[in-house]
């Protein structure tokens, strides 16, 4: 029972998260808003991470499988992405690199207040 609770937990942020969406103009998806509820419910004391460690858990293991559908669909498109493989692979390789670039300053400075508020 106690994974319900947890999962009814994080279905009420992503609930509120399309309700935000819906209300606010922006080009944000409601996952997004979702996350971004569920991370401040957490760091304001709303919702303990005990209450939702386990079934998030859970949907990390299983979130590689999602995907499938997608790489299933990008196979079938395989002529498509043949006639023009140089752009696409060049965009790829540009947003990994982006990505890579921004992940590693955001862990940085992380790094840097988390060393500063413990040094």
């Amino acid at each position: 029972m106690k994974y319900v609770f947890q999962f009814l937990r994080i279905l009420a942020c992503c609930f509120l998260g399309e309700v935000l969406r819906g209300l606010l103009p922006l080009p944000i998806p409601a996952s997004i808003y979702g996350l971004a509820l569920l991370l401040a419910a957490l760091k304001a004391g709303l919702v303990r991470l005990e209450q939702v460690k386990e079934t998030a858990g859970f949907l990390l293991a299983v979130f590689p499988l999602l995907f499938v559908p997608g790489a299933a669909g990008i196979m079938e498109l395989g002529p498509v992405l043949a006639a023009s493989w140089l752009p696409v692979a060049l965009a790829v390789a540009l947003v990994t690199v982006l990505v890579m670039a921004a992940a590693g300053r955001v862990t940085q400075a992380v790094s840097r207040r988390k060393a500063a508020r413990h040094g």
